[in-house]
């Protein structure tokens, strides 16, 4: 897939992930313009305005890897968050930025750390703060 999916991005997600951003040392260079990136082609809304099936920050997400078909549920969080074994996944990491603003079916190739494209498809959002009503997490 050549071009990246249109994402959407809750306004609270937004500052803090700009702030995240901000805070990070010039070492994370390339982590930060990938990041940018995805925030600079992002369209913003209200926490309230966010559909149900859109992976935001917090939320539970099982996706699958074309190349190995195996699905994973995951929870996106802030680096801070992320926690030893395979239940969050950072936003700084590829796949973390990759499933950040995607809805339910949607799929995107993406650079892994050591080379190469990882395509990943939403399969379902399994928890999202904003449909949970949690809008100041």
């Amino acid at each position: 897939m050549n071009e990246k999916p249109n994402i959407t991005i809750s306004s609270l997600d937004a500052e803090r992930l700009e702030k995240m951003i901000n805070a990070l040392g010039s070492e994370e260079f390339s982590v930060k313009e990938k990041l940018l990136e995805e925030l600079d082609r992002a369209d913003i809304v209200a926490p309230a305005d966010i559909p149900p099936s859109l992976v935001t920050m917090n939320s539970t997400v099982t996706f699958r890897t074309e190349s190995t078909g195996k699905e994973f549920s995951l929870t996106l969080v802030y680096p801070e968050d992320s926690t030893e074994g395979e239940t969050t996944v950072s936003v700084l990491a590829p796949v973390g930025s990759a499933l950040l603003g995607l809805t339910e079916g949607d799929q995107m190739d993406w650079p892994k750390p050591g080379g190469g494209l990882l395509s990943v498809q939403i399969i379902k959002v399994e928890y999202q703060p904003e449909r949970a009503g949690e809008f100041h997490r």
